[in-house]
């Protein structure tokens, strides 16, 4: 027996039918209110009612939550805060509850009461995941009395909120099963993915407990509680790196209800990774917080650098470039009422942010800049040296341009183009060396297909400053053919090839260069791997041919499904480079567009991906070899 006032003969009312129509139509849909129903969307299931305990949390209510995924895929999200609300909901007469779960945009971030800032970025709230599952289930602890409703069918409630027992905790519980019929490409959770975000959720919110139970994972627990927040995601970042101060420079402050947290480290890097959120989602395209935290480093550091006598007055001011060359930086911002700009929703444009969080940053660096002078010199000093670099880098870019190098009328020699002019159609494949280089031009269908040779192994941009890189022949023949420019003048609508791949052989030296050159492209082309531009291709492994029988592997799983249908006695040749294939073998397996296999670059956390490039390219050695360790268990093929 429910312990609510609702009369026995309740019946549907327009209320009512005007629900099923609201998550009627997420079904109907879903791309609307969850991105895709790709993987990507599937995720984001978890992350509505993980951010709903999360504003428990901001509000002061919650400290601890449980993310547990079964190996069923499963999902339940436990929180410790006040439970949700479970009395009559005024305006649909019906629980809390069921209004929260059935009614879009329902909630108590809506009303404007409950919480004063909300995680999140969309907002779409608890009732769209209800929609999308087969089946949600939620649990509410509350003043001494245990809670239960069951929803089917994607948000069909199975009967009231109920009273099932006593309980001496608080808090809310949500499980629920990702419906397979809106999912179809997968209900399967990407582990690493999930593992990420929380552990960043937890950066950002000092002092809550995250716990991630993954019962399909060895090992299964996981547990994040960062006590300092930003300070400890800024070391996190920089455990790679060799910092040149050791203290992180840490700022908050709180105006007109916007609540601002800052955190920098420098290091002897010369890439800046500084990563901006706003109500803990990542604001990857920047926004005001963003510029406010620039304009306002550039100033105090400027200031600081003439009072000190390091710049004398008639000297060029420092540029943003050059004070952010080597900087680790979070910029987090809480804010009542985010407004969104750019394609993804992922910029922040509220106008006023962007004093606040010049105001507050750079009153507080300059504090720490006057009460740490050693630490203040080596960061000015750094900036000094950028700037000289940067000077000697516009003087090679100038040069180089007065040469031609960088006018499409003036392609490298060694690019053999492509005859159709439309750069939809166009692709280019970066191959490594003359002899595959020659194959794949002969193969290639010289209509749409692009080939450009280089030469050996590409310059290491992750240890080299801006006017090196652009001496460096094989970086410039690639600028030059593909035509957007670079840094602050790139533009990709100048592209010359919509897809750009990057051919090299199967064996340690081509996987160098292939990372060699995804570091060039991630550093210093990252729209173009953002736009999905950059491929590499797949050249097979192995070819098995047995009488006048022949197959190509790309796999070694593959090779033995082939061992296995032809029989014995055949005859395997390991293709360690592309140059051991003629022109007609490298077109049929790897360069025709109706059999070839391309993988798409993408970066899914930019984050991780700046961590992943520097350890592997970085100098610190130790990060490095631990790695190759961790990892050597799943290498199968291995040719040195």
């Amino acid at each position: 027996m429910s312990n609510f006032n609702t009369p026995v003969d309740h019946s549907y009312t327009a209320d009512d039918i005007q629900v099923l129509e609201g998550l009627e139509a997420v079904r109907k849909r879903p791309g609307m209110y969850i991105g895709s129903t790709s993987q990507r969307g599937l995720h984001h299931l978890i992350w509505e009612i993980v951010d709903n305990s999360i504003d428990e949390a901001l509000a002061g209510y919650a400290d601890h939550i449980v993310v547990t995924i079964d190996k069923e895929n499963i999902v339940t999200v436990v929180d410790n805060g006040r439970g949700m609300p479970v009395g009559i909901h005024e305006k649909t007469g019906k629980s809390s509850v069921e209004t929260i779960f059935t009614v879009l945009h329902a909630g108590g971030k809506f009303g404007g009461g409950a919480y004063k800032v909300s995680g999140g970025l969309h907002g779409v709230g608890a009732s769209v995941v209800n929609a999308l599952s087969e089946w949600l289930e939620v649990t509410v602890h509350l003043n001494g009395k245990k809670y239960f409703m069951r929803f089917v069918e994607g948000g069909k409630p199975e009967s009231e909120l109920k009273v099932v027992g006593d309980t001496d905790i608080h808090g809310s519980t949500v499980r629920f099963k990702a419906d397979p019929l809106v999912f179809t490409e997968t209900i399967e959770y990407d582990h690493n993915v999930i593992k990420d975000r929380l552990q960043q959720i937890a950066f950002l919110n000092k002092g809550i407990k995250i716990d991630f139970i993954d019962e399909r994972h060895d090992p299964s627990n996981f547990t994040y509680l960062y006590k300092g927040g930003i300070k400890e995601y800024v070391a996190y970042i920089n455990k790679n790196k060799t910092p040149i101060h050791p203290e992180i420079v840490y700022v908050e402050g709180e105006e007109d209800g916007i609540q601002v947290e800052v955190a920098i480290q420098y290091n002897d890097g010369y890439m800046p990774n500084i990563y901006s959120f706003c109500n803990n989602i990542n604001t990857h395209e920047g926004g005001t917080h963003e510029e406010g935290f620039r304009l306002s480093l550039t100033r105090i550091i400027n200031n600081y650098a003439k009072e000190s006598g390091v710049l004398k007055k008639d000297e060029e001011a420092l540029q943003g470039e050059d004070v952010r060359e080597g900087l680790t930086g979070i910029i987090s911002v809480k804010h009542p009422d985010p407004q969104y700009e750019g394609q993804t929703k992922t910029k922040l444009g509220n106008s006023e942010v962007r004093k606040i969080v010049s105001n507050i940053f750079a009153e507080q660096l300059e504090r720490y800049l006057l009460e740490n002078p050693s630490d203040a010199k080596i960061i000015i000093d750094k900036a000094v040296v950028a700037s000289k670099a940067r000077l000697a880098a516009k003087k090679a870019r100038e040069l180089t341009r007065r040469k031609g190098a960088l006018e499409i009328s003036s392609l490298p020699g060694k690019l053999a183009d492509c005859s159709s002019r439309d750069p939809q159609l166009c692709e280019i494949y970066i191959v490594e060396g003359d002899s595959a280089g020659g194959s794949a031009k002969l193969g290639r269908n010289r209509e749409f297909q692009a080939i450009l040779p280089l030469r050996g192994k590409i310059l290491n941009v992750e240890k080299a400053r801006a006017h090196r890189i652009f001496d460096n022949n094989e970086i410039r023949s690639m600028l030059t053919a593909f035509g957007v420019g670079f840094g602050d003048e790139l533009d990709l609508a100048k592209l010359r090839y919509h897809k750009i791949v990057i051919m090299t052989d199967a064996d340690v030296d081509g996987a160098h260069i292939r990372t060699l050159l995804l570091t060039f492209f991630y550093r210093f082309l990252k729209p173009l791997v953002e736009a999905g531009h950059i491929y590499i291709a797949q050249p097979p492994l192995y070819k098995i041919s047995k009488g006048n029988q022949e197959r190509y592997a790309y796999t070694e799983e593959q090779l033995d499904a082939f061992r296995l249908e032809l029989g014995e006695k055949t005859n395997i040749q390991r293709y360690k480079g592309l140059g051991e294939m003629n022109a007609e073998q490298l077109w049929d397996t790897t360069m025709d567009p109706s059999v070839r296999t391309l993988i798409k670059v993408s970066v899914e956390n930019a984050m991780e991906a700046d961590m992943v490039f520097d350890m592997l390219m970085g100098d610190e050695v130790e990060p490095r070899r631990n790695y190759i360790v961790e990892n050597a268990q799943f290498v199968k093929n291995l040719d040195i």
